[in-house]
């Protein structure tokens, strides 16, 4: 008798232990699913994240702060690179290895006169060769002619160098103020449904206030933009300016040497 309880304990615990082991087993198994699944959910959904790259994150937010005041800061930002980009090219083509051409204008005045210096002047572009043949022209007159020429024409080159860079330096300040204005009017639009909805909940302001940060970014990235170009035109006109200047004293020496 005691044989047999003791077979039937035996047989029920390893009865138990094996429906134990079952349902162990089955949970691990549905946990290992539930996690595999969530897995590849989210190996899914990162692509899809990822592939919101910079351009489409730009575009999405530009068209979230309103096509009024963006359109136009972004206008902004259109003009202001056309004139930037007119005035880099008309400037690198302005500029002249000065050296190159004084001792070409030397050598001239030295074998052929006056007139082989105006044909070396005339062969060659940029705002330096102009000064040194407007100075080459006066030449026979006397010296304080020729200065006096390659002063009034230096004035005429410049103003041309510094043509229309005033538009850039106007859109530079046109854009963050128009960013600014367009924050102003989206904190107005945001307290008006505060206003009219007689409550202050989060969901009514947050779009406002949204729309008027975007526009304040925007404004602050075109005038960035736009400030980089300027101040590499205004660095490139000085230097032309410079080598204009000391050409100019340059030409008067020759022109001193030459009369003796």
């Amino acid at each position: 008798m005691k044989r047999l309880f003791s077979i039937l304990a035996i047989a029920g615990t390893m009865a138990f232990g094996t429906v134990n082991a079952n349902a162990f087993t089955t949970t691990t198994t549905a946990a290992t699913t539930t996690v595999a699944t969530v897995t590849k959910e989210e190996e899914a959904a990162a692509p899809a994240e990822e592939d919101l790259g910079f351009h489409q994150e730009l575009k999405k937010r530009f068209i979230e702060g309103g096509p009024g005041f963006m359109g136009i800061v972004l206008l902004c930002l259109i003009l202001g690179l056309a004139i930037a980009i007119e005035r880099i090219i008309f400037l690198n083509l302005s500029t002249t290895n000065t050296k190159k051409l004084t001792q070409n204008v030397e050598d001239a005045l030295a074998s052929g006169g006056i007139e082989a210096a105006k044909e070396v002047c005339r062969n060659t572009k940029g705002p330096v060769a102009s000064i040194f043949y407007q100075g080459l022209d006066r030449a026979d007159e006397d010296i304080d002619a020729a200065e006096k020429a390659v002063v009034a024409y230096g004035g005429v080159q410049m103003g041309q160098l510094e043509k229309n860079v005033s538009w850039i330096s106007l859109f530079i300040a046109l854009a963050p103020m128009l960013g600014f204005m367009g924050t102003v009017i989206g904190m107005i639009q945001a307290f008006d449904k505060i206003e009219a909805a007689g409550d202050m909940q989060p969901s009514l302001v947050a779009g406002g206030i949204k729309v008027a940060l975007l526009t304040t970014v925007f404004g602050l990235i075109v005038a960035i933009i736009l400030q980089i170009f300027y101040n590499y035109i205004i660095a490139k006109i000085d230097s032309i300016v410079n080598d204009m200047e000391d050409a100019s004293i340059t030409l008067m020496d020759m022109l001193v040497k030459h009369k003796k």
